[in-house]
């Protein structure tokens, strides 16, 4: 065989195994993988992907849930158990790769492009990367127009009406240089503190929801909104924005001391979100209704629970920002040649990175439409289409290493998930479009009105 060349995708392969020996799906995550010294463990990888879902997700789907109506438990309990599975094909098919191609061994900083340029060459490696930045870009703005948004809430509740089009501004500039710390286990203390504060954060935020709920007896019945296509995808991109962490899933697991246990924080990551996410959502369901904003810290009763949840819920969207914009920095810089150690090329391209978010920030200050628009089209690729298209690419792959089988039910299953999100995520990106070019939604840019442009 010769020399491994992914350029060519499949064409060629790498001789660094056995050949004829065969290997079960189970045995992958066995693998003998790179060892990561001061890397994160199963506990800290589990963490920082909570810390990049979390935020806009408890926010978000108490209103996503009244627009699907109340299957929309099933499709958050569904979304989560199909994430969390694809989130471990994923990481089975970097170790795959990893595996066959010694020149994806080590610290890699792109390797979910990586995963597609083997598997379908160029075009493969193209298309995830667009996705990826478009998602994490588009995560990034919406994280930083809530924490804005909760700011300018605060601050108003004591007296201060200053337009969230200043606080982005402000807070851009004091995230900046945060921005430049290097791959995610150098600043493993972020995702921790973005996971403890929307942890406590959630508990006041039901507990509050519960309290209105007991005092809205007079108010009459609560009313639910009559869902139509397209509320009903609508609400189906917000859902999958949710739990589409996997952007950022490769970035994670090349960090950890195993990769092999990349499956199991996985799991644990995804047990975290669902016990966030399905209270809230239902408690704002049965509790508001129709009457549920699509931010719910804007529905919620006034008083000293809903600021201790604004104060926490933003602390978890500043660090998730830094969380969230990290992996679409290492590829700018891969694709820059920026060295990996700290040097003033690293700030100058991430200060870019920043300017950019903010401008796309201030033209659209609508995160509503911004989180459909992705969780429906790359999101639902990202997580939903390619982990299970290319796992079961490379396993199909033959060459001097061993072979993988995969049982004819678990190729099902893939498939099946695979068809789902292309066609949920087809309608799904259509409702957002429609939604955000329907008459009535455009919203003034900061830059031409500061103090009139609307966030929500």
């Amino acid at each position: 065989m010769g020399k491994s060349n992914p350029e060519n995708g499949a064409n060629e392969k790498t001789p660094i195994m056995a050949p004829n020996q065969n290997k079960s799906v189970q045995e992958i995550d066995e693998a003998q993988e790179p060892h990561v010294t001061g890397g994160l463990t199963i506990f800290t990888a589990a963490v920082f992907m909570v810390g990049e879902m979390a935020g806009s997700g408890v926010l978000a789907l108490p209103q996503s849930l009244d627009q699907a109506g109340w299957i929309g438990m099933l499709l958050i309990v569904g979304c989560c158990v199909l994430s969390a599975y694809t989130g471990k094909v994923l990481g089975s098919a970097w170790i795959l790769v990893q595996e066959r191609y010694p020149q994806y061994q080590g610290h890699v900083r792109y390797p979910y492009p990586a995963i597609g340029q083997v598997t379908y060459g160029k075009p493969g490696r193209y298309l995830v990367s667009f996705s990826i930045n478009f998602t994490l870009f588009g995560v990034s703005t919406v994280f930083l127009l809530l924490a804005a948004e909760n700011i300018q809430a605060l601050i108003k509740d004591v007296g201060h009406d200053i337009s969230f089009c200043y606080w982005l501004l402000l807070i851009a500039t004091i995230l900046l240089p945060v921005t430049w710390l290097g791959t995610p286990k150098d600043f493993w203390f972020i995702a921790i503190g973005a996971t403890a504060a929307t942890s406590v954060a959630c508990v006041v935020l039901f507990s509050n929801m519960i309290y209105d709920g007991t005092h809205r007896k007079d108010a009459g019945p609560v009313r639910h909104s009559s869902s139509s296509f397209i509320d009903f995808f609508m609400a189906f991109g917000t859902i999958c924005f949710a739990f589409g962490g996997h952007p950022a899933f490769p970035t994670f697991q090349t960090d950890m001391k195993k990769q092999k246990n990349f499956g199991r924080a996985v799991l644990l990551a995804y047990l975290i979100v669902l016990a966030m996410y399905l209270p809230v959502s239902v408690a704002g369901y049965f509790v508001y209704g129709s009457d549920v904003k699509a931010n719910i810290l804007l529905t919620v009763s006034h008083g000293p629970m809903l600021y201790i949840v604004q104060i926490l819920i933003t602390a978890h969207l500043l660090f998730g920002f830094v969380i969230v914009i990290n992996p679409f920095c290492q590829e700018m810089e891969e694709v820059l040649n920026v060295p990996k150690k700290f040097n003033w090329k690293r700030c100058v391209v991430r200060t870019a990175m920043m300017a950019l978010v903010v401008f796309v920030a201030e033209t659209i200050p609508r995160f509503g439409g911004i989180l459909a628009l992705v969780g429906g089209s790359t999101t639902t690729l990202l997580a939903y289409v390619l982990p299970s298209l290319f796992y079961l690419k490379l396993c199909s792959m033959k060459g001097d290493w061993e072979e993988v089988h995969v049982p004819l039910h678990m190729k099902v299953m893939n498939y099946e998930i695979l068809m789902v999100g292309v066609v949920a995520g087809i309608a799904s990106t259509y409702s957002a479009i429609t939604d955000l070019s329907a008459p009535g939604s455009f919203t003034l840019p900061c830059y031409i009105n500061m103090t009139s442009a609307e966030g929500h």
